[in-house]
């Protein structure tokens, strides 16, 4: 019987020790130098890191993993497992611009896990050597570069005492910094999961042998959630191979990722909507005359909200490569489900539901609504009343509730939370409920994704909580008002409706015309309209220093004009529309000059 991820990594290295697991691109090219691991060598790897946890009594403990893109990540998460140590994947410190805020969220997280040692790679584990002063909090945690763990270290691995139930790892949710919420995934939520990846996205015996084991192209980060449970876990689930690079590489030169599909020709490949954009913006002629993309069976597409214009942009655009239309793949999951819960049908194109006929956006292809797919074997999705915990009808929009056996265990030691979040009853059906605080409707058995319960900011595929832009806008400058501050999300092509200081906002980012952005609506005496400009910079440095986000717009308005509830909350939903509507109390022009 398989319990874990560790079992299936032991049958592969006996069956097929030489097959390659993984290539990592080092550079993102694939001229340039490669790595590759076998499934022997990952296995063997994999035991010594865990042997070093074991001989250590870490077992059940948590192991803050902190390694730079690349394969030693992957030997030191399938380390923990074989160890039965939770693993706590992480994102490292790099670069000036990121270090404070990569600090500040691994401080909470090693607090909130309660890490008893970090795994990572030499740099990584040298710079945090070099900062015990500065954290005292790491004095007491072992610092490693599992590395320099000995190939012989292997042979004293003692196989683990797994259950269904234990936990394999926290995927900590990247929305909120202040207080991070850890699921506990469990290692039959692991195994689950990736059998529903595996039958929603046809990766079948005969589809392997096929590909000749060539399954994955992957440039995602292996310490999100898609990145990691999709191309990495399901390469291990499955015994076959992935190609991997740095997500940096990939924002460097996009065209990177669509060279990679066309050299190893995989049959699974994807990212959120903003990375099909980013190709689009670097599709040259030079570039689709020499691409091959006829292999690409599964483009998924997920994390974000999927357009349907740039669906078509892209299958019209790269058609002439031999991409189909048919391989375009929106989805939906989220970390609290392990996750994926929706996948379209291999082989056909996804569903779009045409605007209503009576909205503004009437007769317009590309504002349709587009499917992400159905739930995989054993999930139960509906769609419930978030107030009244009744299932609605079909075509009715309300809160995606999930059920199955990929459903985490919880928040880690967050009991109010698990309770709230994963202990939902729904009339007329048995068993718990995930509430996922996404809003959607179905048709036809198949779901469509509408937008999200609590004003989660997703950008670029990751989560923010606009309570964390607002206090970093509002401590950024005095001359705002504190508790009066709106931030919320427009779509890229409806910024421009905007009645803010400027399009402009974006510039320098990649992204900074299309998809979701950021915008701050905030307050400010009339006394500091003179300095606007200077207000409006130090906010915008801010937030791009604290949550490395451009915001697409900041409006200062007049104090006492943003939109609260009775109670005083701030009401982000009429904020934005009035934002849209051009209607919001804009501090005089004339002050502005």
């Amino acid at each position: 019987m398989v319990r874990s991820l560790v079992d299936l990594l032991t049958t592969h290295a006996s069956h097929h020790p030489d097959r390659t697991a993984y290539r990592y691109l080092v550079t993102g090219d694939c001229d340039g130098e490669i790595q590759e691991i076998s499934y022997g060598r990952l296995t063997q790897r994999s035991r010594a890191v865990a042997a070093w946890l074991q001989e250590r009594g870490l077992a059940g403990s948590r192991a803050m993993l902190l390694y730079p893109p690349g394969p030693e990540f992957i030997c030191g998460y399938l380390g923990c497992l074989a160890a039965g140590v939770v693993a706590v994947p992480g994102v490292p410190p790099q670069g000036r611009a990121q270090n404070h805020r990569a600090l500040t969220r691994m401080k909470r997280l090693i607090a909130d896990a309660d890490a008893k040692v970090i795994l990572g790679g030499r740099e990584v584990i040298t710079a945090l050597s070099g900062m015990v002063e500065h954290l005292p909090d790491l004095a007491d945690i072992t610092l490693v570069v599992t590395e320099d763990i000995p190939d012989e270290a292997a042979a004293s691995w003692r196989e683990p005492d797994l259950t269904a139930d234990s936990v394999a790892f926290l995927q900590y949710t990247s929305g909120s910094t202040s207080a991070p919420r850890g699921v506990m995934v469990t290692h039959q939520n692991l195994l689950d999961n990736e059998r529903v990846i595996t039958e929603r996205m046809g990766h079948t015996p005969d589809t392997i042998a096929e590909y000749g084991h060539e399954m994955f192209v992957s440039w995602l980060p292996v310490y999100h959630d898609m990145g990691l449970i999709g191309p990495v876990l399901n390469t291990v689930y499955l015994g076959v191979t992935a190609t991997l690079f740095s997500p940096l590489h990939f924002l460097q030169q996009p065209r990177r990722w669509l060279s990679a599909i066309d050299r190893y020709r995989p049959h699974t490949s994807g990212g959120p909507n903003f990375a099909y954009e980013l190709c689009l913006k670097h599709a040259g002629p030079e570039l689709l005359d020499r691409l091959d993309l006829s292999s690409w069976k599964v483009a998924f597409n997920g994390a974000e909200p999927v357009r349907a214009a740039t669906l078509r942009r892209f299958t019209d655009t790269f058609a002439p490569a031999g991409f189909r239309r048919e391989a375009l793949y929106p989805c939906y999951g989220l970390a609290e489900a392990t996750l994926m819960v929706t996948g379209s049908t291999v082989t056909t194109p996804p569903t779009l539901l045409q605007a209503s006929e009576n909205g503004p956006h009437a007769g317009q292809a590309d504002a349709a609504a587009v499917s992400c797919g159905r739930p995989g074997p054993g999930v139960t999705v509906a769609i419930a009343d978030p107030e009244r915990h009744e299932e609605l009808p079909e075509g009715e929009v309300g809160e995606i509730w999930v059920r199955g056996a990929s459903v985490a265990k919880g928040y880690w030691r967050n009991a109010l939370a698990t309770r709230e979040t994963f202990r939902a009853t729904l009339t007329g059906h048995e068993g718990r409920f995930l509430r996922t605080g996404d809003l959607g409707f179905l048709c036809d058995g198949e779901l469509f994704v509408t937008g999200r319960l609590k004003d989660l900011l997703v950008i670029d595929g990751r989560n923010h909580y606009p309570q964390d832009l607002e206090l970093t806008a509002e401590m950024a400058h005095p001359a705002l008002r504190p508790g009066c501050t709106a931030a919320f999300s427009v779509d890229g092509g409806d910024a421009d409706h905007g009645d803010g200081d400027g399009g402009d906002a974006g510039a320098g980012s990649d992204t900074s015309s299309f998809g979701e952005q950021p915008v701050i609506v905030a307050e400010i005496a009339p006394d500091s309209a003179g300095e606007a400009e200077k207000i409006t910079d130090v906010v915008r440095s801010a937030i791009g220093e604290a949550h490395g986000l451009s915001v697409r717009d900041i409006v200062l308005v007049r104090p006492g004009t943003i939109p609260k509830t009775s109670s005083g909350k701030i009401q982000r939903h009429a904020s934005r529309a009035a934002y849209l509507d051009g209607t919001l109390a804009v501090i005089d022009t004339l002050a502005l000059s």
